[in-house]
């Protein structure tokens, strides 16, 4: 399902899960990736989707920071433009096209953990990550 919206802006501090996503709409995309923010206290990435008509719908994906996401294997390089991801995640509330990637696929195969440790979602393993 996918629901007509405005531009996607990420926040500028660092937020809990339940302040801005919804455990309970989960979604799968799958997409060409068209950009990369690797930035703290949370990366993004956006991919184009095709909707129900066919057309792409950029969706942003918001991920833990960069050292996280390090730690666990995923490095900026890893992602290139035009790469087909796969993205588990959560809804935004304002049914934005936005999403919490929980889990990433990449085209090798490998399977990253993509949420912000502490944040309280679906999945959290704690600050220790």
């Amino acid at each position: 399902m996918f629901v007509a919206g405005l531009g996607v802006y990420p926040l500028s501090a660092h937020h809990s899960f339940a302040a801005e996503f919804d455990g309970s709409k989960a979604v799968r995309l799958v997409g060409k990736l068209t950009k990369v923010d690797w930035s703290n206290p949370h990366s993004y990435f956006y991919i184009d989707v095709k909707d129900d008509k066919g057309q792409a719908v950029n969706w942003g994906c918001e991920g833990a920071g960069p050292g996280a996401l390090s730690r666990r294997g995923l490095k900026k390089g890893d992602l290139r433009i035009g790469d087909t991801l796969v993205v588990d995640g959560y809804r935004a509330k304002d049914g934005s096209h936005l999403i919490d990637a929980r889990r990433v696929t990449l085209p090798d195969g490998r399977n990253i953990y993509g949420g912000t440790p502490g944040d309280g979602g679906p999945g959290d393993n704690g600050p220790q990550q």
